[in-house]
């Protein structure tokens, strides 16, 4: 009887042909599918809520899918300059506010301007002028706001009140007296606000009233007259006892201590409202408050932070990435992004919402909104900042007075600027954004590797703030990693 061969040898066959098969099965499945195809990077905590908004896109669009991608926040610049230099960057993607205009040197990014006047419902008045400025480089808008946020003083109502401070402070004389009252009513263990050393946006957002950069961005300001009359404010604070010389770090939380009362006002964003009615006892519901940001001789300006919508030059699919970008651009779709993320609106017209409108904790957010404006427009800016806080501490510290530390500072910014002005040597006196050819767009990629911080101005900040809560119920909460400033923070950090 002939001997019977083993199957073996062919279902060892049949398993090298599976891959294979496979294969055909997928690109059988992607052509059967005649849907254009759209990707979208977004980062961190909005980029897992995002998700949930993008089912109605596609089915009032059906002839578009999109292919969402999360990036983690602290690679997500890394990632979008590495993607730049291998030509795959995504169709769309939200940046920080802050990195807009180092991709529009680049010329990574789609001008905008004829879609925005030829879609109804982007309207440009109804958002904040400030957020919508941050995406206009050189008078190209190169992205449309997604979310907003900004910084102004949290206060203690009680407190205040047993100090005689019958008014809110709406200039800096008056905030003067607050502070002075304040700290006579505590003593000598108390203070009447908050500082921390080792941020810069508190110092920031009081400056930012003045320009701080000169000469189509070439050279530091801070020698100015308006930035000194700051930086001589921001120094009383600390001469005069006002404030404790010391991170946020040397505070074991900034929510109970404020609680607690160690100190009165405590310049910092809109998530911190989530933390406030979170962490504060419900006795304490009543006497806490937040107020516009006080300035020089009136109500202040601040710093526009968070992300807004670019599309990408080189996008195969502008048409459709746009369409996505005006419907999450959509009032109702915000409100409910809202409801999502607790992130601020960028249009007025959302903030018509029951949910908002009737939030007593944010109104003073939708004030200052309306002064708010973007940090200078150079893919530079986040060093400066860096710089500032620097040079900021040793002036709280007494170690520098005001005119050594505004020189200090503009050396230091000057120094910071070099490649930019060559840069903007090579391509003449007033270059517009986004232009330039593949060489310069090479050797500015280079110098934005290196305009990157050497460290994360938030990472101190970030171990006092909390993960963002899997629920928020009428309030705001902070993404983590995303900059405050003119964040991101990244995006949002931005921004």
């Amino acid at each position: 009887m002939p001997r019977r061969r083993s199957p073996a040898p062919r279902a060892r066959t049949a398993w090298r042909a599976l891959p294979l098969l496979l294969a055909l099965l997928c690109g059988c499945a992607r052509q059967q599918d005649p849907r254009e195809t759209i990707t979208l990077w977004v980062m961190g905590f909005e980029g897992e809520q995002v998700a949930k908004l993008l089912p109605e896109f596609e089915r009032r669009n059906p002839g578009i899918h999109v292919d969402l991608q999360q990036m983690p926040v602290l690679s997500a610049h890394e990632k979008l300059l590495t993607a730049f230099a291998g030509d795959s960057l995504p169709d769309v993607t939200p940046l920080g506010n802050t990195w807009i205009p180092e991709f529009a040197l680049l010329g990574a990014l789609e001008p905008l301007d004829g879609r925005i006047a030829t879609t109804p419902g982007v309207d440009v008045d109804d958002y904040y002028p400030g957020a919508w400025d941050s995406g206009v480089i050189d008078g190209t808008t190169y992205a449309v706001p997604w979310y907003v946020e900004t910084r102004l003083p949290f206060y203690r109502v009680d407190l205040l009140r047993e100090a005689g401070v019958e008014r809110l402070p709406t200039d800096w004389e008056q905030w003067r007296a607050a502070m002075a009252a304040v700290k006579q009513e505590v003593g000598p263990d108390r203070f009447a606000i908050l500082l921390p050393l080792n941020e810069s946006e508190p110092l920031l957002n009081l400056a930012i009233h003045d320009p701080l950069l000169r000469d189509g961005g070439r050279y530091g300001n801070f020698r100015s007259e308006g930035f000194r009359r700051t930086l001589a404010f921001y120094k009383e604070i600390f001469d005069r006892g006002w404030a404790p010389k010391v991170g946020n770090t040397a505070i074991s939380n900034v929510w109970d201590e404020f609680g607690k009362g160690y100190f009165s006002f405590y310049i910092n964003g809109p998530w911190n409202i989530a933390e406030f009615r979170k962490r504060l006892p419900p006795e304490l519901s009543d006497a806490w408050m937040t107020m516009p940001l006080p300035g020089p001789d009136g109500p202040g300006a601040s710093v526009a932070g968070g992300t807004s919508f670019v599309v990408f030059r080189k996008s195969q699919h502008k048409e459709a990435a746009w369409k996505l970008v005006a419907y999450l651009s959509d009032p109702e779709v915000q409100v409910r992004f809202h409801g999502l993320t607790g992130n601020l609106p960028p249009r007025r017209s959302p903030w018509e919402d029951p949910e908002l409108a009737g939030d007593r904790y944010a109104r003073a957010f939708r004030d200052q909104l309306e002064r708010a404006v973007p940090t200078p427009k150079v893919p530079e800016w986040e060093r400066i900042a860096t710089e500032l806080k620097l040079v900021g501490e040793l002036v709280a510290k007494g170690r520098l007075d005001v005119d050594q530390a505004a020189a200090e500072l503009d050396r230091r910014t000057d120094a910071i600027l070099e490649k930019r002005r060559w840069m903007l040597e090579q391509r003449g006196d007033h270059p517009a954004a986004g232009t330039g050819g593949d060489v310069q767009a090479s050797a500015m990629l280079r110098a934005s590797r290196l305009s990157r911080p050497r460290g994360n101005d938030d990472q101190e900040q970030r171990q006092q703030e909390p993960r963002r809560p899997a629920t928020i119920v009428a309030g705001f909460a902070k993404p983590p990693g995303t900059r405050a400033t003119a964040r991101p923070a990244p995006a949002g950090t931005t921004p």
